[in-house]
């Protein structure tokens, strides 16, 4: 098969391409170094001529509820515009567990792809996935205020993120689905503990005081509304086995 994959770079992204390749694949990463822009549109007709299947697994880094879905509402509908012209026959787009529970922040810009996805013409299959491990640090290097890094209450079921890109890449070599089952990790974590354990891992014993964001989203945040169902497929590997693999 031929498979596309749009965020081929990213955290989800590199495992994707990564698998495919190791499954006999052939594996095509849009980006603008070579002529395919996402945002824009231009070079994704060629780029993606013969696939398969397109795996969407674009992300940006931000919080604001306009910004991303600015964001995931331009490269959604370049994708599917794109798709529908050339036929491809499959789009297969991450998402993230109970974003309709909590649409705000960067949330937000996800509830908007999936909407685009559903009504688009191209056939699709959806897979939502908990956080990944990596959530813990990126959120520690986000979260603080000078050189004091705040720890963030927040229930969730982290996923390896490699056992995100096996279920894409199964998702992707079977018809168009849907939405596919929930994928989450193999236990519930607080990522204030998560937080804390990735900095001493890192070799910090600074004080890092835990903190409840503000709003309906923070609430969202520690109620479980981001928690995997009890029907979800569960992943295997723990955010602490995950966190021993780490060099620092």
């Amino acid at each position: 098969m031929k498979l596309v994959v749009a965020g081929g770079t990213g955290v989800v992204g590199t495992h994707v391409v990564d698998v495919a390749k190791g499954r006999g694949h052939d594996v095509v990463v849009l980006s603008r170094r070579t002529g395919a822009d996402v945002r824009s549109g231009e070079g994704l007709a060629d780029a993606i001529a013969g696939a398969d299947a397109v795996v969407d697994v674009l992300s940006t880094q931000t919080l604001s509820a306009d910004v991303s879905t600015g964001f995931f509402t331009g490269t959604t509908r370049a994708l599917l515009d794109a798709e529908k012209r050339i036929g491809v026959p499959h789009h297969v787009a991450l998402s993230i567990v109970g974003i309709d529970r909590a649409p705000y922040g960067y949330y937000a810009g996800k509830v908007a792809q999936e909407r685009l996805v559903e009504t688009g013409a191209v056939p699709w299959t959806i897979l939502r996935a908990t956080q990944f491990h990596e959530f813990a640090g990126q959120t520690y290097e986000r979260a603080k205020i000078g050189p004091l890094h705040l720890a963030i209450r927040m229930r969730t079921q982290p996923i390896a993120a490699r056992e995100v890109a096996e279920r894409l890449v199964e998702l992707a070599e079977e018809p168009p689905a849907g939405r596919a089952r929930d994928l989450g990790g193999p236990r519930e974590e607080n990522l204030a503990d998560m937080m804390r354990a990735y900095a001493r891992a890192k070799g910090s014993r600074a004080w890092i005081p835990a903190i409840s964001l503000p709003g309906e989203g923070g609430r969202r945040q520690r109620d479980g509304s981001l928690l995997p169902g009890a029907d979800a497929q569960l992943g295997t590997q723990t955010f602490d086995e995950w966190l021993a693999t780490q060099r620092f």
